[in-house]
């Protein structure tokens, strides 16, 4: 696997290499383990177990329909102090730090720690305009004030027709998608101070998308925070096609019904101008959340469902792959993290497996 270069205190993965055995213990992850035949054996043999019985199809259906509900559960029981802030983000992806440019791809961030997605087992989830600061406050307290239910997709709707919209003005727009309690738009509204940035978020979770907006971090003029259904095609975005230089998929298109998952590529990929790219990291196939489902839980191949509802599908670099190139962007890059974390308290070590995408829509139309 070809690693990043490396730069500053925090190494990009792929570089913490585990050379002598006796070491093991020195260091909290170590970087491309490889893995032993048996040990691939062992979790093929893991996951044919646990995917031996899946749920009965009511029971599927039954967790399709009420995924918002687990998802707003899920908010509301942990609201903001279940993720940890993702600041790894600048390491892995330059694009979302201050003076990006095309060929940063191998660049770090200077001072940031390596942090861990989650901590669960398992899991993967304003306006620059010319209306006064006055009538965006208040836009943004109604919103919050406003019943849950899709107030903020309402708002999404809302383009005028002289082509203003929330973030008209940059000349930089990120969208996360699956924005969560906001542990990536807010480490990125905090280092990135490129004037010409705006940064959209949206979840699926209404719960979610009032965590952010209640955030004392949260900025108006910089940011615009909306509920978004992305398995709804008929669910609006808030900007033109063609207008976002990224979209950022953390650990969300797992959650989503596999046979859902193309049309929601190819419809983010719309959203992004030429020569704007996706960034994605999600969970891996053979990854450790994945060898500790138990017989029951699975819903199809390598899709589960967890104790609270939610959903996780572990991808193959070949799956990933299928689905940008048929939504017509190109690889930049696709690789497997293989990570072995270790636990120095306890004297335990665990296997994850995620993967890293970039890719980007081409600048000019292929013939």
């Amino acid at each position: 696997m070809a690693a990043p270069n490396e730069a500053g205190e925090r190494r990009p993965f792929g570089r913490r290499l585990l050379t002598d055995p006796s070491r093991l213990f020195q260091h909290n992850a170590w970087d491309n383990v490889e893995w032993s035949e048996e040990q691939e054996a062992s979790a093929r043999s893991k996951v044919q177990e646990n995917s031996s019985q899946l749920l009965p199809q009511d029971k599927q259906e039954e967790y399709e329909v009420n995924a918002k509900k687990y998802w707003d559960d899920f908010y509301k029981i942990h609201e903001n102090g279940f993720f940890k802030d993702r600041h790894w983000l600048f390491t892995e992806f330059p694009e979302l730090a201050p003076h990006r440019n095309s060929s940063q791809n191998g660049d770090s961030v200077h001072g940031f720690s390596n942090k861990e997605e989650s901590k669960k087992e398992g899991l993967g989830s304003c306006e620059i305009c010319h209306c006064s600061l006055e009538t965006r406050t208040e836009r943004q307290l109604n919103l919050i004030k406003s019943p849950p239910g899709g107030h903020t997709e309402e708002l999404a709707a809302q383009k005028s027709s002289d082509g203003h919209y929330p973030g008209a003005a940059a000349s930089y727009r990120i969208l996360e998608v699956g924005c969560g309690a906001g542990n990536t738009v807010f480490p990125i509204l905090q280092t990135n101070n490129d004037p010409g940035l705006f940064v959209y978020c949206c979840d699926f979770s209404t719960a979610a998308v009032d965590l952010v907006q209640n955030n004392a971090e949260y900025d108006s003029s910089r940011c615009f925070a909306f509920v978004h259904d992305l398995c709804n095609d008929q669910s609006p975005f808030p900007m033109p096609e063609e207008s976002l230089d990224i979209v950022i998929l953390i650990f969300v298109l797992s959650a989503i019904l596999p046979d859902k998952m193309q049309c929601i590529v190819t419809r983010l990929s719309r959203l992004l101008k030429p020569g704007g790219m996706i960034l994605l990291r999600d969970y891996g196939r053979y990854d450790l959340a994945q060898l500790r489902f138990k017989k029951g839980q699975c819903l199809s191949d390598n899709f589960y469902v967890r104790g609270d509802g939610t959903r996780v599908y572990f991808f193959t670099q070949d799956e990933l792959d299928h689905l940008f190139t048929t939504a017509g962007l190109e690889k930049v890059q696709n690789l497997v993290d293989r990570r072995l974390q270790v636990n120095r308290g306890k004297q335990m070590t665990m296997y994850r497996v995620w993967i890293q995408c970039k890719y980007c829509k081409p600048s000019t139309l292929q013939p």
